[in-house]
């Protein structure tokens, strides 16, 4: 039996093994949870251990789950990968050590690549549809227009008006964008002009972040399934949107401080802060999660004014200066064939000046977002931002803003 066949034997078998389980996870009614959680695991595990698969040796087992990460590159191939992590422990842990993160490999395997930066050298392409009537907005994988396929779901995002506020509510889940489920990590709040933006993050980014403790934090603790530590509002960036008071036209100027890179990470050998994990345990439990199908009184306050007390250190992005044409009588911006329809959401990041970086790292795009139909933008993004700080950001314009336009 040739080692390609092994293989394929193999894949068929986690198909077979991840299908089951899927038809558990979804297939019940009103039973209780603890019933559910016995059975979803009996099922799968009892498959697996009547497979011919149980008892391989390491050496060949990993050599086998090193060549199928290899072959799947893309999705929906790449869900063979993530099921190879869902068999057991002893696999999950074998592919967490085989599966590089998307600054090496360029690609979005686990949720966790989500928090982790983009690809240093190249871009990762998504893009975003939005649903005017529920107000809600989808990232997904990559963009075929020759195709109606959604491509590969990443995010969701729901806009929540406040009386003084709007919140974009993120999850992982497109079905259950609340703060109270189980797959919300983060939210985008903006003031009452829509000027002013703060990234919110679940969980700490990295070792020094700091929570903002909120009423709506405490609804998430009371809410979140046996979570290893309570989840809060880790500040991780502010955007800041240039008043228009003169009304002259011409793009938006936008900032944005991210609080949680420093700006040595633009520098050759720089590093950006990778998260590893999610730190809840519900979030483990990877068949669960739609990531994987192919297809008040708050104590949070603005910074007014400039942001220039919370720059040092950080790194700070700007939008890129458009040039205007004189022939097309608009601005204009190269977006490499990734943007085609003219929209003042239009934007892309270069890191500032004040980084002190010049030359090349100053020209490199970090972000791009635009608009290429109705209800449908590109973005695209690379290191050391993450996808779901990308997402974040492009939400940002989105939101009305009566004092810049």
């Amino acid at each position: 039996m040739s080692f390609k066949s092994i293989i394929e034997d193999m894949k068929g078998e986690l198909g077979s093994i991840s299908r089951k389980g899927f038809d558990v996870k979804f297939g019940y009614g009103m039973r209780s949870r603890s019933h559910r959680v016995v059975q979803d695991s009996l099922v799968p595990l009892d498959a697996f251990k009547q497979s011919c698969w149980a008892n391989m040796p390491p050496e060949l087992l990993r050599d086998v789950l090193i060549r199928i990460e290899a072959s799947e590159s893309s999705w929906p191939p790449r869900k063979n990968v993530v099921a190879c992590a869902g068999v057991c422990r002893n696999w999950r842990e074998i592919m967490k050590e085989i599966v590089k993160t998307p600054d090496i490999s360029a690609k979005l395997t686990f949720p966790i690549s989500l928090k982790q930066p983009g690809p240093r050298d190249s871009f990762l392409q998504c893009y975003i549809k939005r649903n005017r009537r529920s107000q809600t907005y989808y990232l997904y994988l990559g963009l075929n227009q020759a195709s109606n396929d959604d491509g590969k779901f990443l995010l969701a995002a729901r806009k929540c008006r406040r009386p003084t506020c709007t919140d974009y509510i993120i999850s992982l889940n497109c079905n259950d964008v609340s703060k109270g489920s189980s797959t919300y990590i983060g939210k985008l709040r903006s003031n009452f002009l829509g000027t002013k933006f703060t990234i919110y993050d679940a969980q700490p980014p990295n070792a020094g972040a700091k929570v903002t403790k909120s009423r709506a934090t405490r609804l998430i603790n009371v809410k979140q399934v046996s979570p290893r530590i309570p989840a809060g509002n880790y500040p991780v960036a502010h955007i800041s949107y240039e008043l228009n008071v003169l009304g002259s036209r011409g793009p938006r100027r936008v900032q944005c401080i991210m609080d949680a890179i420093p700006a040595s990470s633009i520098e050759p050998g720089g590093v950006a802060p990778t998260q590893t994990e999610f730190l809840h345990s519900n979030l483990d439990t990877f068949p669960s999660l739609p990531f994987f199908r192919s297809k008040s009184t708050r104590s949070e306050s603005f910074q007014s004014g400039s942001l220039s007390s919370q720059k040092e250190g950080m790194l700070v992005l700007r939008n890129k200066a458009p040039r205007w044409h004189e022939q097309l009588q608009c601005w204009c911006l190269n977006f490499n064939g990734r943007v085609t329809v003219a929209s003042v959401k239009n934007f892309q990041l270069v890191a500032s000046p004040e980084n002190g970086v010049a030359g090349q790292e100053h020209e490199n795009v970090i972000l791009q977002f635009g608009k290429v139909g109705k209800d449908v933008f590109t973005m695209d993004y690379q290191y050391p931002i993450s996808a779901f700080q990308a997402f974040a950001i492009c939400l940002s314009s989105f939101d009305t803003k009566i004092a810049c336009e």
